[in-house]
């Protein structure tokens, strides 16, 4: 398995956020909407790389309260399936806890058993769906995976399940 290096997106990463959106999803989010994201002061923005190696996967996730909202996770296609979505998943929840998140929602094409997969590797469930809610057409699945900011918190949530 790759060696996956993460770090915080600066504004200097902003354009290659938009190479890598466009590689997954074949529409672009610009340099300066990744720029507003990178600037926004609830809002978690991770860049993925092999080790010495140029960015490939980007996480944008914006935390409102105690609530957050995974807006786009990204890999670009010749690094998936190496650990690339997994690590920036984990340290977004990680950096989501500790800023008082206790709850993730996201939206999922449904077909993506990749992203499906992922998700629920992490205890997501899904919790509702939109109709025709991409460009495409295709449905979404709404996920919500609890966050806990404590392994007391991680103990008691099996224990509840």
């Amino acid at each position: 398995m790759t060696e996956v290096v993460i770090h915080r997106a600066l504004p200097s990463d902003a354009q290659a956020m938009a190479v890598l959106h466009t590689s997954s999803f074949g529409t672009r989010w610009d340099a300066a909407a990744m720029a507003q994201f990178i600037a926004g002061p609830n809002t978690v923005c991770l860049i993925a790389s092999a080790v010495e190696g140029s960015p490939s996967g980007l996480l944008i996730a914006r935390r409102a309260a105690d609530e957050a909202e995974l807006l786009m996770l990204s890999v670009a296609p010749y690094h998936r399936r190496a650990g690339f979505g997994k690590a920036l998943l984990k340290e977004a929840i990680a950096m989501l806890s500790a800023a008082g998140a206790r709850k993730l929602f996201l939206e999922v094409e449904e077909g993506n058993a990749a992203a499906f997969g992922l998700y629920r590797s992490f205890g997501a469930k899904p919790v509702g769906r939109r109709a025709r809610y991409y460009e495409n057409g295709a449905d979404a699945t709404i996920f919500s995976l609890a966050l806990s900011v404590s392994p007391a918190d991680d103990v008691r949530s099996q224990r509840e399940a």
